[in-house]
């Protein structure tokens, strides 16, 4: 078995793509119509589902996971009526991209034993990326005018940065479980 692939295959990275692809779309919707909890009514929700691109990635590949990250971001701004063309396809998309990109070049599940500490490290390296991630969607939103920076970091972290530190690491080990079932032959990751 490679160091890319999960299960007994090798080669099949078609799985992943359309699995990353599903979950780019599914992100999107959830982020537009399943956040019921309003930080900042009308504005900002609590994006209790901000973990998909990270754990995406790590059990897909650091291409999925960006592919998560990114389309999942435009396929949300364009339903919840706040794409803004530079802000959505360049900042947010890209930056959201990488909190699924990182942790998938940090953690492979072909050669990551998925105990405490590494679930500890997970949530470290999403702690980071999003706080990352934040500063510079702030950054971008304070430019256009539409939030004054510390406020938006406070915000968005708030949106973002605690879902991704919950859901990643405690939702890794059912969701590779789940995976293995579903495809035994193994697949590579993308």
């Amino acid at each position: 078995m490679s160091d890319t692939s999960i299960g007994h295959g090798e080669g099949n990275t078609l799985f992943p793509l359309v699995l990353s692809i599903v979950a780019a779309a599914a992100t999107g919707v959830l982020w537009a119509y399943a956040n019921p909890i309003q930080l900042v009514p009308g504005v900002i929700q609590w994006r209790i589902f901000a973990f998909l691109p990270p754990l995406v990635g790590i059990l897909l590949g650091w291409k999925s996971g960006f592919i998560c990250g990114y389309l999942g971001t435009i396929i949300w701004s364009l339903l919840a009526g706040t794409f803004i063309p530079m802000h959505s396809l360049v900042v947010d998309g890209v930056m959201v991209g990488l909190t699924g990109l990182v942790p998938a070049l940090i953690f492979n599940p072909a050669t990551t034993t998925f105990n405490r500490f590494a679930l500890l490290k997970i949530a470290a390296v999403c702690l980071i990326v999003g706080l990352v991630m934040v500063a510079a969607v702030s950054a971008s939103l304070a430019y256009l005018g539409i939030f004054p920076y510390w406020w938006a970091v406070f915000y968005l972290g708030l949106s973002d940065i605690v879902p991704m530190l919950i859901g990643t690491p405690l939702l890794v080990v059912p969701a590779l479980n789940i995976l293995k079932s579903a495809h035994p032959a193994g697949f590579t990751r993308f």
